[in-house]
Formats: structure tokens, C-alpha cells, sequence
């Protein structure tokens, strides 16, 4: 078990057919259904999952999102401690096929998805796309690490003056928090799923022209939207 550390990816879209599209396109990706859910396959590997917006989430306006999986020991333990520490939980689901899952926002609103099973393990450290990191914007940085530190016993080192990286038991670089302003980042607190790709500009062409955007050139990464507010970062491998 690949405990506290990410291990899943999946897409919460209010049009799950654009989506599909989208992602084929633009990772070459291939969908298949279990249910109302989509399984994407980078070759002959689960890579990432696909849904339709539940109907809570379209009430509070949320928009399209993708969301980070963190495996976990116990889905109860993790769950007490978290609303301990002042997080909210938002979704509990012991029925569901592949285990166990949570969805947890930390106490300035940024969600996450807790998993206790061992079937979901699609992040990867460089291989094309795939998911290879994961990383957190907030708006109060140390607020994040407390909750962060105490619920998944990570490490923080810090970076720069807006930026930590986190490390988990096995001392391995899981993940990087910063700290940015709402005028920057809008009023939300999130994870941000970071892709593999062979060629930055290349990609960022097929984005562009299946109705994605560029969002922020970082020059080693861009910052993209697939087109219906769901966005995510893809760096060259």
C-alpha cells in the first residue's frame, strides 16, 4: 500500500462527453464505462477517471474539476482526524467497487479524495501521459501545512517565500504548496493534477485546438483549461 501518498486522478464534468473527447485528443487517452463512470487507459493502463458532476456539487455552483486521490490505512481513521483538524467531509462512499473513499476539504476548501484500497495506482514519476505530480494553491499557506502535517505526517521544506515542497515518510518529493493570492488564483482553494507530455508546444497546439486554453506559459509547464472550467498543468517529461 502506497499509504498518504497520491495515487488517482479523476474529472468531475458537467459535460462528460465533451470531456472524453477532449482528453482522446489531447493524451490520446481511451474511455470505457463501468456504470457512470469512465475509466481512461493510456495504453493498457488505468491512467484516470471521468463523471458527471453530481448533482450537490452543480447546486453549489462548483465548477468542472479534476480531483487528487490520496491512498489512506483506514477511511474511518482518516475521516475523524481530518474533521479533528477542522477539515469538512463533504462525501462518504464504503460501497463503492474498487474500495473505500472520502472527499475531504481541508479548512480553507481545497478537496482531495481519501482511498483506502489497493486498486488505483496510475501516478507515475515521467512517463507520457500520465499523471506525474500533484500540487496545492492556497491562500494561507501555514493554515495548509498544519492540517496537511497532522493528517498525513508529510514534511514541508520550504522553497521560496510563497512555496513548500512536501515530502512523505520515504523522504520522496509527493507534491508542492503555494501560496497564492485570490486576484491571481480566484476565490478557490485547490489541488492541481500535473500531466506528462512529450512536447509542450506541441500539446498546447492540440489543446488550443479542441477548445482548451492556455492559461499561464510557466515556460517548463503551462497552465491549461480543457474548456469547461476543469484545468490542469501538463510538463514535458
Amino acid at each position: 500500500m502506497n499509504t498518504n501518498n497520491f495515487v488517482w486522478a479523476d474529472l468531475s464534468s458537467y459535460t462528460p462527453d465533451k470531456a472524453k473527447q477532449f482528453y482522446e485528443n489531447v493524451f490520446g487517452w481511451k474511455f470505457y464505462s463501468t456504470d457512470t463512470y469512465l475509466i481512461a487507459y493510456n495504453g493498457k493502463k488505468e491512467t484516470a477517471g471521468l463523471y458527471k458532476t453530481p448533482q450537490k456539487f452543480q447546486d453549489m455552483k462548483m465548477p468542472s474539476f479534476w480531483m487528487s486521490y490520496i491512498q489512506v490505512e483506514s477511511i474511518t481513521e482518516t475521516i475523524e482526524k481530518a474533521r479533528k483538524l477542522g477539515g469538512i467531509i463533504e462525501l462518504v462512499d464504503t460501497k463503492n467497487s474498487i474500495s473505500n473513499i472520502a472527499l475531504i476539504r481541508d479548512p480553507l476548501g481545497a478537496g482531495f479524495t481519501i482511498y483506502d484500497g489497493n486498486t488505483l495506482n496510475s501516478r507515475t514519476k515521467n512517463e507520457e501521459n500520465t499523471l506525474i505530480f500533484n500540487e496545492l494553491h492556497v491562500s494561507d499557506i501555514q493554515k495548509a501545512i498544519s492540517f496537511y502535517k497532522q493528517l498525513f505526517n508529510w514534511k514541508f521544506q520550504k522553497a521560496d517565500e510563497n512555496s513548500f515542497e512536501i515530502y512523505n515518510l520515504k523522504n520522496e518529493h509527493i507534491a508542492t504548496i503555494n501560496e497564492i493570492p485570490n486576484s491571481i488564483k480566484s476565490k478557490y482553494e485547490y489541488w492541481v493534477c500535473i500531466f506528462g507530455v512529450k512536447d509542450l508546444k506541441q500539446s498546447q497546439k492540440i489543446i488550443e485546438a479542441n477548445n482548451g486554453n492556455l492559461i499561464f506559459d510557466e515556460g517548463n509547464r503551462l497552465l491549461c483549461s480543457d474548456g469547461s472550467e476543469a484545468f490542469f498543468y501538463i510538463q514535458k517529461v
